[in-house]
């Protein structure tokens, strides 16, 4: 019997988002998390309610342990962690670490059971997009156990982890793009005249209900952008000076490029 549900080895912006999601699915009691140091996890446990502990009492004593630390730290991970590990053979390791396959992380761990995950940073107000793919040690109950207790994260969606990669530059880069637009829309908004918490604000809100209609309505952006523009009206010019600037082939672009880098980084 495991004396808590999750355990998170790093608790920082996503591991904690992803902890937080837990504790609202389970009782605090079954998570516990470990930073750097002991203040740090004190501290986090403090405001998750959650436990703390060492990244090894963590290892030894959860049913899935979350690495949530640096791709390049992994290695290092691993072997202050060995000893942790081979006293719990029966944890499933989730690893959200960008480019790292479930194949490097069993050179690492060895036979063990592994879901790879990629979430992104909206989990924390409980709307993300999480990817997640198990190796075949990896059983059905247990992923579906896995995706019970992160349901409070968002969306979380099955995916052959020969495509995470691509789909990590997609929805795990992608809310730092969206980021941008949003500062942009309210950068023109001020530039035409309305106070910045106001641009601010009708830009985020109108990202949020346009992503709504595509989810919701199953139209085509395409077809949802052609519905706004009016012939010879503001929108379509708008849509104009956007494509002179590339706007569409920029986006794409992006998408290439973080996928590119996070190959690299397994």
């Amino acid at each position: 019997m495991f004396k808590y549900k999750a355990g998170f080895v790093g608790a920082g912006n996503m591991g904690g988002a992803l902890a937080q999601a837990v504790c609202k699915k389970v009782v605090g009691e079954k998570v516990v998390v470990s930073c750097k140091t002991t203040e740090e996890s004190v501290e986090v446990a403090q405001r998750l309610g959650c436990k703390s502990g060492t990244a090894e009492y963590v290892v030894k004593n959860s049913e899935f342990v979350f690495l949530a630390v640096k791709p390049q730290m992994i290695k290092e991970v691993a072997k202050e962690l060995e000893g942790a590990f081979a006293q719990n053979t029966e944890c499933v390791i989730v690893s959200m670490l960008a480019g790292v396959t479930t194949e490097t992380l069993g050179e690492y761990f060895g036979n063990r059971k592994i879901i790879r995950i990629m979430p992104n940073t909206p989990a924390t107000v409980g709307e993300g997009m999480m990817l997640v793919a198990g190796n075949k040690n990896v059983t059905d109950w247990e992923i579906a156990e896995f995706k019970n207790i992160m349901s409070m994260s968002g969306e979380l969606d099955d995916i052959p982890e020969s495509l995470i990669d691509a789909a990590t530059a997609v929805s795990g880069c992608g809310p730092a793009f969206v980021y941008m637009f949003i500062e942009a829309l309210a950068d023109g908004g001020v530039k035409c005249g309305l106070p910045r918490d106001k641009a601010v604000k009708y830009a985020a809100q109108t990202l949020l209900g346009s992503a709504k209609m595509v989810l919701e309505t199953g139209r085509h952006p395409e077809e949802l952008k052609d519905a706004v523009c009016s012939p010879g009206g503001s929108t379509i010019a708008g849509v104009h000076s956007l494509e002179k600037g590339a706007f569409r082939s920029s986006a794409i672009d992006a998408v290439e490029t973080a996928y590119k880098k996070t190959q690299k980084l397994g």
